[in-house]
């Protein structure tokens, strides 16, 4: 089916979505589309229609580009969130969601997640009839989720994922860190450093990902109207029916917009009647995974400690190994000193020179030698002495 912006768009059943877009073959610019109802549709538009259908500008959808580094970031526009959450990169409106890239392995699980989480309490019934208790209790589950707009049952999820995903990845770390930590205090060589050293580089960059996801979700906890932005089903419940007539057109295969805007409104009834500024809903949203990424941000500072303290340790280890060759030099040039007097008293001895005391006064060579060893050895003594009294030398 083709769209009048260009690109075409491929209606999916649930169970194969992934797998008819791995079949086309769809790269960078495939988008899965799934709306309040439980209906994915499978996208292969540029980014004009994609612009044109989630009312936002070219420069929050280069934010999307995964050929672009940017970073961590969650906007609030006038219809749409846009999500960029490491490999999370998705749009979300106050009635479908739009992710990029699904057949990548990260994004798999979020879509399998999407599709659990954000179908219907009928169809949610329905799955789960086999079993009564299992049944209730997920309806349960259910009831409170859909108590809250879909925008932010949408969020949940993406922030969710990408929370279990840092953290596994930090905990992947600590069990190759530590072993290798020890490994390094117990044998300091050449390996064990190399191997530390790259772990470290890992930590290095995985705490700037994390910290940058926590500092994201820390400035939107302490802007009230940044919070505000995030409540779209509010907005679209204020604003003027006529308003959304434009996008509205291009809409495929999904329920009417007049059934989504009062089923949005009477999720967010509450919060239209209240104060616009209430955002204790979403604070509590946001505040529930900031403490979930803050944990695994303190892992990670815990983790580098660790490391600054065994290199302390290591370095400590070093400079004793290098007291102790320089406490060895001493003993050998203190040794050597003594040794070159002995030497120029036998060198002395040993001229071509006659000498008229030396005749018939053979006795004197053993005296020579015994004074000769014995002042060297006072001497060795004495040295070492005075460097132990000005504490160059261990005792």
């Amino acid at each position: 089916m083709t769209g009048r912006e260009g690109g075409y768009v491929v209606p999916a059943d649930p169970p194969n979505a992934v797998g008819g877009l791995k079949k086309k073959g769809a790269g960078s610019r495939s988008w899965i589309l799934i709306d309040s109802s439980g209906q994915e549709i499978i996208l292969d538009v540029d980014k004009y229609a994609i612009m044109h259908r989630v009312q936002i500008h070219a420069r929050d959808l280069r934010i999307l580009d995964p050929l672009l580094s940017y970073p961590s970031a969650i906007l609030g526009r006038e219809r749409a969130i846009v999500l960029n959450l490491e490999h999370i990169k998705a749009i979300i409106t106050s009635e479908e969601v739009l992710l990029r890239d699904p057949l990548d392995d990260n994004v798999v699980p979020i879509v399998e997640d999407l599709r659990r989480r954000l179908k219907p309490v009928n169809a949610n019934r329905e799955d789960n009839g086999d079993g009564k208790e299992l049944a209730v209790h997920h309806d349960v589950e259910t009831g409170e989720e859909d108590d809250s707009p879909f925008e932010f049952r949408a969020l949940e999820v993406a922030l969710e994922a990408i929370c279990s995903y840092l953290s596994a990845r930090t905990i992947e770390l600590e069990t190759a860190v530590y072993p290798a930590l020890d490994m390094l205090t117990s044998k300091i060589s050449s390996r064990n450093l190399d191997r530390v050293r790259k772990l470290k580089s890992q930590m290095t960059r995985l705490t700037a990902r994390v910290q940058k996801v926590r500092d994201e979700l820390e400035q939107l906890l302490d802007d009230d109207d940044d919070m505000a932005d995030l409540y779209l089903s509010r907005k679209l419940a204020g604003a003027s029916p006529v308003s959304g007539s434009g996008a509205a057109s291009w809409f495929l295969a999904s329920p009417t917009i007049g059934s989504k805007i009062s089923r949005a409104s009477r999720a967010s009834v509450a919060t239209v009647r209240g104060d616009e500024n209430d955002v204790e809903e979403l604070e509590m949203l946001l505040e529930a995974y900031f403490m979930q990424i803050d944990g695994t941000f303190n892992k990670l500072t815990t983790l580098r400690e660790y490391i600054d303290n065994t290199e302390d340790y290591i370095n400590i280890q070093l400079d004793n190994h290098r007291n102790q060759l320089i406490q060895l030099e001493l003993f050998l040039s203190s040794g050597t000193v003594c040794l070159s007097i002995y030497s120029l008293v036998a060198g002395i001895f040993g001229m071509n020179i006659p000498y008229t005391w030396n005749e018939d006064h053979g006795y004197m060579f053993k005296w020579v030698v015994i004074f000769a060893g014995t002042f060297c050895a006072i001497l060795f003594i004495l040295i070492i002495s005075y460097a132990r009294y000005k504490g160059l030398v261990g005792s």
